[in-house]
């Protein structure tokens, strides 16, 4: 009776109603269904895309033929594509979807411009496409989740823009007072995402598709993490908590548990959230007070995280019965349950004495893996199966399939997660072993990496596990629209916005708040700011953050035009370059790598997971005839190596249109290249060039001088060699 009681004053306060109102007069209006299931069906095509590249990735790092022997389909061009079509094409759009479905019903209104939401979706399809484009030719400025370069990044900013007028224009043509907490969480994913965007992207153009971060080294990476953590956290969360306020209290038919908690929730996790950052950073370049910040509030953020999953499976408190029947909640618990289990690890991974273990090994993909493929993936099919139905007008098509999918999903996780763990574990702990005596007793890399293969195999059965139960969703979802039609323009009815609307007197300051949704916004705004400002001015202001070395000189015109080579290639997917501070790695690869050394990379390329060693300190440990045998063939140099063949560096010439270019750019960017190097820079790139290949000769390999292959060498002979050279100088 309490619960009935309360279901109703919610829905009063949500409407805009006040108690034993009666003779109001009703405004007619239609919601836009279209809008809806056009993103509804974008999520579910490239989600099989995504997952069907995925299952290629996972496939890809321990059977290397699986690169299918052309360079647009290695794993350094096809990892980034799975990653941007997964949280871009299908998070993003199931995130629409649910948003324009439940905003219109919420604040009793079609949404602002039928138009503005046609752009949303048509350029939002065509930034997606755009984006395969370019990641798979290896046009990609390699920052994690913001690969896409500067023309797409300017048309993100636009469909953005249009998201945000449609959102906010349909607050403020609303018919209820009040805005229910799913409307608070759409918010501050507008406006932190729009925030995240522009301050990671700032970029200096070269050409049409070819820019330079304007950040550099450390500064750089803190920039990169900030928005790489944040962009988890304000695309992949908080838009998917408000659904989960809106669609899980829809299918229960229950209240939400605790509107108190939701209010601390709601501000307690944003404002945390943007500090966390620099936890993927720790034991790095990056100065200590930024590590124990982003430590210190990530620990924090276990409690908002946890309110928010509380409040949602409590929310289903006396409903349990029909859990255990319907296969939409059955979803949406699954779903929560993997967002409590990621946000408890979260802030695990945060403390040192666990990260120090876990960073650069399996155990992150795994971590990753239960909030996408069990937050995300399982609340959309949780919200598109409750919701096709109704915007179709039918029934769901088969219960039973629903149930099936569910169980292959669970499946699917448990055999992608589990052994991702133990690879984890066992990695992270054989790299830092060492015998009675005190050497290292695994020095090889290779030796780790081969323990961790029979796992590989198994993560990659789960994921074809979860991409079948994703078909079966896909089919079930497809035969109720066809058993349907689509109610286009749903109509509805509703009071006038009125000035009486209902509260109970509680927590009136919040509600006075959520009256006012451009109050509510900028302080939206000033909170998530707050952290952000805190972290990064210092980095930039402050000079004894990142002291320069007087050895380290800008890359030679050759060396950059091989570090671009890199970049496109995707290299860093699986190198790290960042020595850390602990004996087992500077005995396994040298001296721990200091901010000073990264002051002239543009952009910086630490990495975050280690397939294959560290290359900070490759620099002058192989020979040039190494390298170029070791691209052609990786086995032919490291015996059971799982590492795919580069053979089209060997025939490609470099293009050297834009090195002039590049060096002018680079020199605006703080690089002390002398005023018209430019000009000579060539000279200089055939000279070094002319003097690998004469090496490589020497060694009984006859290649021209002008490929990609010679380029690359000369990166990689260049990797942490000015700390070393400084240091045989003062021996």
């Amino acid at each position: 009776m309490n619960d009935t009681i309360q279901l109703e004053r919610q829905t009063q306060r949500i409407e805009g109603i006040a108690p034993g109102k009666s003779g109001v007069n009703y405004e007619n209006f239609n919601y836009d269904n279209r809008t809806v299931y056009w993103f509804a069906a974008a999520s579910i095509f490239w989600g099989l895309v995504g997952m069907l590249v995925g299952l290629l990735v996972a496939l890809q790092i321990f059977i290397p033929e699986m690169n299918l022997g052309t360079e647009f389909t290695t794993f350094g061009r096809t990892r980034p594509l799975h990653t941007n079509a997964v949280i871009f094409a299908f998070v993003g759009n199931a995130i629409f979807a649910g948003v324009y479905y439940s905003m219109q019903r919420l604040l009793k209104t079609r949404m602002f411009s039928d138009l503005l939401s046609k752009l949303h979706f048509f350029l939002w399809q065509g930034i997606i496409v755009a984006a395969a484009v370019t990641l798979l030719a290896g046009i990609t400025t390699s920052h994690e989740y913001a690969e896409l370069e500067w023309p797409i990044d300017i048309a993100i900013t636009v469909v953005w823009v249009i998201f945000g007028v449609n959102m906010i224009g349909t607050i403020l043509r609303r018919r209820v007072h009040h805005m229910y907490v799913a409307i608070w969480f759409y918010l501050a994913t507008f406006v932190t995402v729009a925030v995240l965007h522009i301050v990671n992207s700032i970029e200096l153009p070269i050409s049409f598709l070819k820019s330079y971060y304007v950040y550099s080294g450390v500064q750089d990476a803190l920039v990169q993490w900030w928005y790489g953590h944040n962009a988890v956290a304000f695309f992949l969360t908080t838009p998917y908590l408000g659904l989960m306020y809106y669609f899980l209290v829809k299918a229960a038919n229950r209240p939400v548990y605790s509107y108190r908690l939701s209010i601390v929730h709601f501000w307690s996790l944003i404002f945390l959230y943007i500090w966390a950052g620099p936890h993927h950073l720790l034991y790095t370049a990056l100065p200590d007070w930024a590590q124990s910040l982003g430590t210190v509030f990530s620990v924090m953020l276990i409690a908002p995280s946890w309110g928010g999953m509380i409040n949602g499976l409590l929310t289903l408190r006396g409903a349990w019965d029909r859990v255990r029947q319907d296969p939409v909640l059955k979803f949406f618990v699954v779903g929560v349950t993997c967002y409590g289990m990621a946000t408890f690890e979260g802030p695990m991974l945060s403390l040192k004495n666990v990260n120090a273990i876990a960073h650069y090994t399996d155990w992150i993909p795994a971590h990753v893996h239960v909030g996408a493929l069990g937050w995300n993936g399982f609340l959309t099919f949780g919200i598109f199966y409750w919701m096709f139905p109704r915007i179709f007008g039918t029934k769901l098509y088969s219960t039973r399939l629903a149930n099936a999918h569910f169980w292959m999903g669970v499946l699917g996780i448990v055999f992608w997660a589990v052994p991702m763990y133990f690879a984890g574990f066992t990695q992270g702990l054989m790299l830092k072993e060492f015998t009675a005596d005190g050497v290292l007793r695994y020095p090889n890399f290779l030796q780790t990496l081969l323990q961790v293969v029979p796992m590989y195999a198994i993560r990659a059965i789960g994921g074809a596990i979860y991409l079948s139960g994703f078909v079966v969703g896909a089919y079930n979802l497809y035969m109720t629209v066809k058993s349907g039609k689509l109610v286009a323009d749903e109509a509805d009815s509703h009071p006038a916005l009125v000035p009486d609307a209902y509260h109970d007197g509680k927590y009136a300051w919040h509600r006075v708040l959520e009256r006012k949704p451009v109050v509510f916004g900028l302080l939206t705004t000033v909170v998530i700011l707050i952290g952000g400002l805190i972290e990064l001015t210092p980095t930039f202001l402050i000079k004894s953050n990142v002291p320069t070395i007087a050895s380290v000189k800008p890359y030679t015109p050759l060396e950059l035009e091989g570090r671009d080579i890199y970049i496109g290639e995707g290299c860093l997917a699986c190198h790290s370059q960042m020595v850390r501070p602990f004996r087992s790695e500077t005995e396994r690869y040298g001296e721990y790598s200091k901010a000073g050394e990264y002051v002239y990379d543009h952009p910086f390329l630490w990495g975050s997971k280690r397939t294959g060693p560290d290359l900070h300190r490759v620099g002058g440990k192989y020979s040039d005839s190494w390298h170029y045998n070791h691209m052609e063939n990786p086995v032919s140099m490291s015996p059971g190596s799982i590492m795919p063949p580069y053979p089209w560096l060997l025939e490609k010439d470099l293009d050297v249109s834009m090195t002039a270019e590049k060096i002018k750019a680079m020199r605006k960017l703080g690089v002390p290249y002398a005023e018209g190097y430019e000009n000579r820079a060539l000279e200089d790139l055939n000279k070094q060039a002319a003097e690998i290949q004469a090496r490589l000769q020497k060694d009984g390999i006859q290649t021209p001088a002008n490929k990609e292959i010679i380029a690359l060498i000369a990166y990689l002979q260049r990797l942490g060699t000015d700390v070393k050279l400084a240091q045989q100088t003062q021996n």
